[in-house]
């Protein structure tokens, strides 16, 4: 069993709307509160955060089982939206959508669409994030398969 550890060091110079800073790794940013939840909007937030950890692992997770069954990949890209909801005053992040635009090389045959189209949903159950926000946020794949 290996295990790995990811450190992330946080700045935060006082009150509610106020501009942080965080450092972990290759990621350096401005951290405050959106301005869709009455924020200064500077740098990212923990919204953009869990969701670009979300689409990253899964886009990475099915570039991963796709190469691993030799698909013959054209082009991918990946389109995510987070779903929050503000119900008197309490924050819920709902859902995630992940739309995978995946096109493979002209020469692909059928069994080739048949396993991609297993692989985009097997890369969301398997991908970690996905597994760690399951029971709390909806995880859901909405594939465009050219």
């Amino acid at each position: 069993m290996a295990e790995h550890q990811f450190d992330l060091q946080a700045d935060w110079p006082g009150g509610r709307n106020s501009t942080g800073y965080i450092e972990a790794g290759n990621l350096q940013t401005k951290i405050s509160i959106p301005p869709e939840m009455d924020g200064p909007g500077v740098g990212t937030n923990p919204d953009e955060m869990l969701l670009g950890a979300a689409a990253t692992c899964y886009l990475i997770t099915l570039a991963a089982m796709m190469e691993r069954s030799k698909l013959p990949l054209k082009k991918m890209s990946l389109d995510s939206a987070g779903i929050v909801d503000v119900t008197d005053g309490v924050i819920t992040y709902k859902r995630i959508i992940h739309t995978p635009h995946v096109s493979l090389q002209d020469d692909a045959e059928k069994k080739h669409y048949r396993m991609l189209e297993k692989l985009v949903d097997k890369a969301e159950e398997n991908c970690m994030i996905s597994r760690a926000l399951k029971g709390n946020v909806s995880v859901e794949v909405e594939p465009d398969i050219v």
